[in-house]
């Protein structure tokens, strides 16, 4: 099939799904982190087999990265090893699995106390099951004096990161960084096919650089309290205007932080979604009950059917 016929085609599905034409089913992921308010930021090994997650106070004053490796059929969890000190956020494992890249506001260095602004780091192992090493700051280009957020990296190295630094639109904006074979070159927004006035963060970049999933507020197509957005890129390497995902997938409340597990073709997502229960409350058991659901408003991670045909 040809690339601009396979792009076509792809629209016009995503086109039909946000008009609601067809139904995707979202449901609850990973019932081991129910116990906790808010959780975000998942990412996964290409083995399916280990994976990553932010879990934060309610104030998110607390933030911090921890691991779930699957054991059979059971996951567990643990706190990351090179997390629990200050606020790291955001993990993104590489496709082979030997760095972890994340976002944290720790000092450059372990004699400065002070935290610092928001970076990309990272943490490298040799081996899959080795344990992670030191954490390193990526510094610049990519890392400057405003923050940056979110890191996704392509199969190729190419770095796909937020940040409210100069160069940007408006407010956050989505930037690439092309992978050289030894640095990262500098850091351009993405075009306004992506990137607006507005709010864009939390990319998710496809292994073949072939989809970008992001996060935005945008009230012209959206949902208004910040919905998960998709581009494609043609067969020039231009990116396609953004269009908001089904709303069975994008809800009334934050729908954010997309990741794609291609091979069991499933995108995960954070929410906030709320399933009001029928008012008024009768009972304090019943409104326990609602407080102590999955979808109770709070951040929570969820699952739904996700499939984009090579091109």
């Amino acid at each position: 099939m040809r690339k601009g016929y396979c792009f076509l085609l792809v629209f016009i599905l995503v086109g039909l799904l946000v008009q609601g034409k067809k139904k995707v089913m979202v449901t609850s992921a990973f019932s081991i982190l129910t116990e906790f308010d808010k959780v975000r930021d998942l990412t996964i090994s290409s083995y399916g087999d280990e994976a990553y997650v932010t879990i934060q106070s309610n104030t998110e004053d607390n933030s911090g990265i921890s691991k779930l490796r699957k054991e059979n059929s059971d996951w567990t969890l643990e706190v990351a090893s090179f997390s629990g000190t200050f606020k790291d956020l955001e993990p993104f494992l590489s496709p082979d699995g030997l760095r972890l890249y994340f976002v944290s506001n720790r000092p450059l260095q372990d004699s400065i106390p002070k935290p610092k602004d928001f970076d990309v780091w990272y943490v490298e192992r040799t081996e899959k099951n080795a344990p992670w090493g030191k954490p390193k700051n990526l510094l610049a280009p990519v890392n400057s004096e405003a923050n940056e957020f979110y890191p996704a990296l392509a199969k190729n190295g190419n770095l796909y990161f937020t940040s409210d630094r100069e160069g940007s639109m408006g407010k956050d904006d989505i930037f690439f960084s092309e992978w050289t074979g030894k640095i990262f070159g500098p850091p351009t927004a993405l075009d306004e096919n992506i990137n607006s006035p507005g709010f864009e963060y939390h990319a998710y970049i496809s292994q073949d650089e072939s989809y970008l999933l992001f996060g935005a507020y945008r009230s012209e197509d959206g949902l208004r309290s910040g919905d998960i957005y998709m581009s494609q890129k043609d067969e020039y390497g231009m990116w396609s205007k953004a269009r908001p995902l089904p709303t069975s997938i994008n809800s009334k409340q934050m729908d954010y932080c997309p990741f794609v597990d291609k091979a069991n073709q499933q995108l995960y997502f954070t929410s906030r979604r709320d399933s009001l229960p029928v008012m008024p409350i009768p009972s304090i058991k019943k409104l326990k009950t609602y407080l102590d659901s999955y979808q109770n408003g709070t951040s929570r991670i969820y699952k739904a059917y996700f499939s984009i045909p090579d091109q």
